[in-house]
């Protein structure tokens, strides 16, 4: 029993250790590249939708003059009609700050592009996104037409579901089914969500690809894998407006 008691004494009286973090718990890849880009969404008027793309094409360079713009898009299919999305990018959280600031001290911007614009608007959505680190932007060889595909992963982040999506992902590539221009994880916004913006000669040529990826043994694999941490899919077809730089 006195031994015990000593025993006991040297444990109470020992530094108590910190606790150590396991990897295992990592919700996947730290983001080292302070770069982020910005979806916006803007559903417009019905009556208005032609409006606000002239007056858009017309002023957007009061727009530009302050940041980035990745590509602008009227969406044809999938959803809510007579709507835009947008992809803005910034270098991190001050630049954006920095960008809202001047704008909101431009007067020219102010009265010809944002003023006029708000009126033709029901309503914005705006979601945080980085791109994934096993991905690049790339710029198609030609202009065509965008699909936005968007991934309602299961809760875990890409520790539980970034290997199977992103063999995914790359079997389309590979086979030649689609071409893909970026992937991108929400930061901010609904959370474990994915988009994949893939890029198609022509919506003829997008379906053609997807019926064939279908038949392909390597493709149902790799998607019959990822779809065991998936919740829901949508998609949207994107088409390019005059004054994007994604054509």
């Amino acid at each position: 029993m006195l031994a015990f008691r000593r025993s006991l004494t040297r444990a109470l009286a020992a530094p108590t250790m910190a606790p150590q973090v396991c990897s295992s718990f990592a919700t996947g890849p730290r983001q080292y590249d302070g770069t982020f880009y910005e979806f916006r969404t803007y559903y417009l008027k019905p009556s208005k939708m032609n409006e606000f793309l002239e007056n858009v094409k017309k002023n957007i360079h009061l727009r530009t003059a302050h940041s980035e713009l990745v590509g602008y898009w009227s969406v044809e299919f999938g959803g809510r009609m007579n709507k835009v999305f947008h992809i803005w990018k910034y270098d991190n959280f001050a630049h954006r700050t920095e960008v809202h600031k001047a704008l909101a001290k431009d007067k020219e911007w102010q009265e010809q592009f944002l003023i006029p614009n708000l009126a033709l608007i029901d309503k914005q959505e705006s979601e945080i996104t980085y791109l994934v680190p096993w991905c690049k932007l790339v710029k198609p060889p030609k202009e065509g037409v965008y699909e936005l595909a968007t991934f309602q992963m299961k809760p875990g982040g890409p520790a539980l579901w970034g290997d199977p999506f992103k063999r995914a992902v790359h079997t389309h590539v590979n086979q030649g089914y689609t071409k893909l221009v970026g992937v991108f994880h929400a930061e901010y916004g609904v959370l474990n969500r994915v988009h994949v913006l893939w890029w198609n000669e022509s919506a003829d040529s997008r379906a053609a690809g997807r019926h064939q990826s279908h038949e392909d043994p390597r493709v149902v694999a790799a998607v019959r894998e990822s779809v065991n941490f998936l919740e829901s899919q949508q998609n949207m077809l994107l088409i390019p407006t005059s004054f994007s730089p994604l054509k």
